[in-house]
């Protein structure tokens, strides 16, 4: 299952490491304990094995000497019956210099150890226990006993189990039990995974939404979420509103702004042109700059307060098949063809004034200096980030422009032909515009000789 996000710095990584840590840790510490606690019971199982078959031939012999011990039968384990099986008794008169040995078949030719000549010494009741290397090279666990039958005689009596046997059967649950946790790390895991991915989905959830609002989808935040995630939410609606009052105060302000300074200036441009004299000439002149300056960067603010703007975003294919109509109506007299077009699905995100102005200015320039053919081309990219970028490229097929006079050309009010029309202000106002949206203006050759406009402008 693949978690989203999956990085160093992520919530969804953190919660994930951290729950298959702990899981490993405890199904780690369990598996010690099991292992331990299994190893317990299996000696005690073993050693209680040991001591039944010792206390039967104690009260064999007890009863009727070392001759009845004439064979293992009566112990019940076939194991004493096989040559060198790990399973042996012997039975060693301790008051005869001859030393009688009778043994289990298993133990044929070979001589059980004595615990007591290797220092191992007695419990209550005459018990040692202990390890002892086997005559045929395993490892045994030993237990004997010293009994006094009286006129009988003093036997030794030894019962000897391999530990190797006790050894693998720990060895093999400790195997299946690594096995057994394992498979149940895989499943925490899983469960992990999946609780994450459940957990966090509120997150995404927000997250959905947010990009909504930014495309201009929405308008606020809705939906159920968790207790945790919820005030959040009602924060990023009251962030959200309290932004799009703020711009839109800042566009009433700015409108008022234009207003107030406009009509002082029209009314002197008015006066000067009714008294025609060299001041009036001057300070009708002045006062044009000064009303084309004030609408420069009047237009200006208003861009960089929407461009700041939540949820605004334009279709771009009705705005540019708007301009083209409208300039080629425009350009008629002189013959020049407007042609081209964009995506269906290609949006900006800001508004479509904005958009338009930028691509208007930019069809009207390259409408002066064509001879007969202006082409628009709107596509996208996405740059380094993963964001989608707009790249709107405008051709003409006129005169071009020298690379060292591309700089001036987006200069404010700088016109380098002043037999055409305009302020000089229509590429330093796209300029300016694009980059109150993070976007750029390039100048270029065009492939058919004339120049190439290329625009960048953030997308989706």
């Amino acid at each position: 299952m693949r978690l989203p996000g999956l990085s160093a710095n992520s919530i969804a990584t953190r919660l994930f490491l951290t729950a298959a840590a702990l899981s490993s840790a405890v199904l780690l510490l369990a598996s010690i304990f099991f292992t331990a606690y299994y190893r317990k019971e299996a000696e005690e199982v073993f050693e209680r094995r040991l001591d039944v078959y010792l206390r039967a031939i104690v009260a064999d012999v007890s009863q009727s000497g070392e001759e009845g011990r004439t064979g293992p039968g009566q112990l019940g384990d076939p194991q004493f019956e096989l040559p060198g099986s790990g399973w042996y008794w012997q039975i060693t008169r301790m008051d005869d210099e001859t030393r009688d040995i009778k043994a289990s078949r298993s133990l044929f030719a070979g001589r059980l150890p004595k615990l007591s000549e290797l220092g191992v010494p007695a419990e209550v009741g005459g018990f040692r226990r202990g390890f002892a290397q086997g005559p045929d090279g395993h490892r045994l666990r030993i237990v004997e006993r010293v009994i006094d039958v009286g006129d009988t005689g003093i036997y030794l009596v030894q019962v000897a189990g391999s530990a190797d046997e006790m050894e693998e059967q720990i060895t093999r649950f400790r195997f299946e039990l690594m096995v057994a946790f394992a498979a149940l790390a895989i499943a925490l895991a899983i469960v992990a995974a999946f609780q994450v991915r459940f957990g966090l989905r509120p997150l995404r959830m927000l997250r959905h939404e947010l990009v909504a609002i930014r495309r201009g989808e929405r308008e606020r935040i809705s939906g159920d979420y968790p207790s945790e995630v919820a005030p959040l939410a009602g924060e990023l609606n009251l962030l959200i509103s309290a932004n799009r009052d703020i711009l839109e105060r800042a566009r009433t302000q700015v409108g008022n702004l234009a207003h107030a300074l406009k009509t002082p200036l029209s009314v002197m441009v008015n006066e000067a042109d009714a008294v025609p004299s060299p001041l009036a000439d001057k300070v009708s002149e002045q006062a044009r700059i000064m009303r084309d300056q004030i609408s420069f960067y009047l237009d200006r603010a208003r861009a960089a307060a929407r461009g700041g703007a939540l949820g605004a975003a334009t279709q771009v294919e009705p705005c540019v098949e708007a301009l083209l109509r409208t300039f080629t109506k425009i350009y008629s007299d002189k013959g020049v063809r407007f042609s081209g077009g964009s995506g269906k699905d290609l949006r900006f995100l800001g508004e479509r004034q904005d958009l338009e102005e930028m691509i208007g200015n930019l069809l009207d320039n390259a409408g002066k200096w064509a001879k007969s053919e202006v082409n628009i081309a709107v596509d996208s990219e996405q740059d380094p980030a993963g964001r989608t970028i707009l790249r709107v490229t405008i051709d003409d097929d006129g005169p071009g422009l020298a690379p060292e006079l591309r700089a001036q050309a987006t200069e404010r009010g700088r016109r380098l032909d002043e037999t055409k029309p305009g302020s000089g202000l229509g590429l330093s106002i796209v300029v300016d515009l694009a980059a109150a949206y993070g976007g750029s203006l390039a100048l270029e050759d065009s492939p058919g000789g004339g120049l190439r406009a290329q625009l960048r402008l953030p997308g989706f």
